[in-house]
Parts: structure tokens; sequence; C-alpha cells
């Protein structure tokens, strides 16, 4: 039985100026989680924000606060995000040299704890923490900027991975170039989760549609769709 489609709009391509309101407007028109990308320039080319931010949006909705961490170290700030409101917490295998400890940190602080990889990263990396996992998210771009084109090549590790989960209680999320194109390919090849930026925040004011339509076409997919 195929997973639920689940839409998670990433702030990072919302209009920071009118950060509450935006996040409000996701939420109102249908979003899953909400997506927060933290980037410290070191581990991605890029620099995002913090835990006030988290902070702030946990205030204006209830709706999941899916914190994909970008940076390295991760160990020293995930008490952090988990005190500003993450729900769930995911981490780069890449980002550092104790994975597995990481994700038992993560947990003991009372969160989901997920594990990204990087394109370049083969799923392997991810097999040997699958017990301490709720998500594994398979980036489909070279994560640090939004806006880039979506990648084939992860989409054979997604269905790799699928198979090592093998009926295990685990999601699937993908992030980068994710659109009403992209988004059934992933979802084909086994993906449940779909982060969307620009294909969602671009296509206002009314964020229903984009929304509606990425998690119509994921589901036409799997077969969900009615």
């Amino acid at each position: 039985m195929s997973m639920p489609i689940l839409i998670a709009p990433s702030v990072l391509a919302a209009d920071f100026g009118r950060l509450a309101e935006e996040v409000q407007a996701v939420d109102r028109a249908g979003a899953d989680w909400i997506h927060l990308d933290i980037m410290d320039g070191h581990f991605v080319p890029n620099i995002s924000f913090g835990p006030e931010i988290v902070r702030t949006i946990r205030k204006v909705t209830a709706k999941p606060l899916d914190v994909h961490l970008m940076i390295a170290p991760a160990d020293p700030y995930l008490a952090a995000f988990a005190e500003a409101g993450a729900d769930l917490v995911t981490v780069h295998a890449e980002a550092g040299p104790h994975l597995h400890r990481s994700l038992q940190a993560i947990r003991a602080l009372g969160k989901k704890a997920g594990v990204a990889i990087n394109p370049g990263t083969p799923e392997s990396a991810v097999e040997p923490v699958l017990d301490l996992v709720d998500l594994v998210l398979v980036m489909t771009v070279n994560p640090g900027f939004g806006g880039q084109k979506f990648l084939d090549a992860p989409l054979e590790k997604v269905r790799r991975i699928g198979a090592m989960i093998a009926g295990r209680d685990i999601a699937i999320e993908v992030d980068g170039g994710i659109t009403t194109e992209t988004a059934p390919l992933a979802a084909a090849a086994g993906a449940s989760v779909f982060v969307a930026g620009s294909a969602v925040f671009g296509q206002g004011p009314d964020y229903a549609q984009p929304i509606e339509a990425i998690r119509a076409a994921a589901e036409r997919a799997t077969g969900q769709w009615t």
C-alpha cells in the first residue's frame, strides 16, 4: 500500500518580508508540512536562517515543521531547533562522522528523525541507521540554492531505498526541482513527501492550486488519484 502523498512547501522560496502571512497562506491552501531549509554557508554555499525564524513560524501554524539541517556540524544545534518547535529534524549523512549518534540525539529530544543524502552519496550511507529514522530525504538537486533543475539520476536511488525500507514505516522525501512534471517521476519511484519551493511560492497568490496540482500529479503516478 502506498503512503499518502504529502506536500511540504519550502519557505526558502517565500517572501521573507511577509513570512508569517506566507506560511499561513500555504497552511490554509492545504500544505501538509512546512519545510524549513537551514543553511550555514559551510556545508552548503548559502546562508538561510536559524532557530529564531523556526520559532516565529511555529507561532503561526500548527502544521508539522519539517526542519532540514544543511549544516555541519549539526549536533551542537539540535536542541535549539527542537526547542524552537521543529517536529521532524533531518540531518545529512555527509555532515559529520557520527550519524547514528546525531539521530539518537534527535529522538532523545522527542522529535522525529530524518536522514538526508546528496545526489553524489550512495543509498548505502543510510542503510545502517534505518532503525532510527522516520524519513529518508533524497536530494534531487545539489543543496544550497532554490530554483535548480531536477536531477533524474537520484530516482534510481529512491527505488533502491524503497527496497531497503521493506515495509517499515519510513517515508521517502524528495527535495529539489519538484514540479507537476517531476513529482510523478519521484512518486513512481517510491517517494511520498514532496518539497516544493518556487513551484508553490512562485505561483501565488492562490497557493491551493499549485499544491493540489503537485499532489494530484503524484497521486496519479501511484494510482491514488480518485
